[in-house]
């Protein structure tokens, strides 16, 4: 039975073009890059290089960018670092009710340090309160964290008005770009961004590898103590393969972002427009305008999401019903919640996420048994 992949936020397969640049640090170019011979030289050149690159396609520097294992250790690094060494200042940190647990589950730990954190409302769309965060903020907050766009509903928050309230406080701003990266063209500096989190495997790179922006004269600490690298913010020997996979999928995606981008929504309309006209016992989650171009989170009434998956999986279509880190949870997408759905709502949710190599072929399958298995859970019910 042939795979039709629709859970692209969950991962992507790793590019063709981004496994050959891999293939040469696994048993050729082996060294480790602290090593003072020519074997570790050509590692610690090659970290560079994708260093540059990152730096590059964020307008940053490259001794701005940290290489981590993924995005859930750059938000860790980015919140609990900058926390631990600004404490001085103040003890206030701000976020949102609908970030990735990377960050909730971090800033809960800070609650135990004694940090107090302020979780922001959402609207029916799923953005942030602007004058909440207004009102929250104070000259005791040292740290905003808001991601730059939801990993279930695909809602792109207003990164740079964010920003600008921060900064009036003198406070340090970290986004949790991990969905957006591949998907929005991202400025840090006109952006106003201080701190931003990413991971190569949500943008056809390798599993295990991640990076983290930190403009200059940011104050943070590092995690884990060992040896010096990433400049003694990151101890270990580095993931020279997966940084290099970092470095050639971030190439190729803003290479062809544009490309992409225009495909996705293309296709993402076309769904829409089938299922609209097929099954009109449907809502559609969150705003479609501020959005990721290939997300769809859709909710059919009076069924449950994680059911729907289920059944999909039996005809090779693989989709979720919420993050993929949630997503053998009983209890409803907290996202959701925090947008004002209802629990019955909430865990009727399918979130469809589409890539690159999916078709209108694709779409006009996935239509065809979504229609049967709705119809089935139905009757059942």
């Amino acid at each position: 039975m042939k795979t039709i992949y629709f859970d692209h936020a969950a991962t992507t397969a790793v590019a063709r073009e981004v496994k050959e640049a891999m293939d040469p640090y696994f048993c050729e170019n082996y060294g480790n890059a602290s090593s003072l011979y020519d074997l570790g030289y050509k590692s610690k050149e090659a970290i560079n290089e994708v260093r540059i690159k990152v730096a590059k396609v964020l307008n940053a520097k490259p001794n701005e960018i940290y290489f981590t294992s993924c995005g859930s250790e750059s938000d860790n690094l980015a919140l609990k670092g900058v926390a631990r060494a600004n404490r001085q200042k103040g003890n206030h940190i701000i976020t949102s009710k609908i970030e990735h647990p990377a960050v909730l589950n971090t800033c809960k730990q800070l609650e135990k340090e004694g940090f107090k954190v302020t979780y922001l409302n959402v609207n029916k769309n799923g953005f942030v309160d602007l004058e909440e965060l207004k009102n929250s903020i104070n000259s005791n907050t040292i740290l905003v964290s808001i991601m730059f766009a939801n990993n279930e509903i695909g809602t792109i928050q207003p990164i740079k008005q964010i920003a600008n309230i921060v900064h009036k406080y003198n406070a340090i701003f970290h986004t949790d770009a991990v969905q957006a990266f591949g998907n929005v063209k991202i400025d840090v500096q006109e952006m106003g961004i201080d701190l931003l989190s990413m991971s190569a495997h949500k943008f056809y790179g390798p599993k295990g590898v991640g990076a983290l922006y930190v403009r200059k004269n940011v104050n943070f600490v590092q995690l884990q103590n060992g040896g010096h690298q990433e400049n003694d913010k990151r101890a270990g020997t580095e993931n020279v393969a997966g940084i290099v996979g970092l470095g050639k999928a971030i190439e190729l995606a803003d290479k062809n972002m544009e490309e992409n981008n225009k495909k996705l929504l293309e296709l993402r309309q076309y769904f829409l427009e089938q299922i609209k006209n097929k099954m009109p016992y449907i809502r559609i989650n969150g705003d479609l305008n501020n959005r990721l171009p290939g997300n769809i989170n859709i909710s059919f009434l009076y069924v449950n999401g994680k059911d729907i998956v289920k059944m999909l999986a039996n005809y090779g279509i693989c989709t979720s019903s919420g993050s993929a880190c949630s997503s053998g949870l009983p209890q409803p997408s907290h996202v959701l919640l925090a947008m004002g759905l209802n629990e019955g709502i909430a865990k009727s949710s399918l979130r469809i996420t589409l890539g690159k190599e999916n078709t209108k072929e694709d779409i006009d399958y996935l239509v065809k048994v979504l229609e049967e298995s709705i119809k089935k859970l139905m009757l059942q019910m």
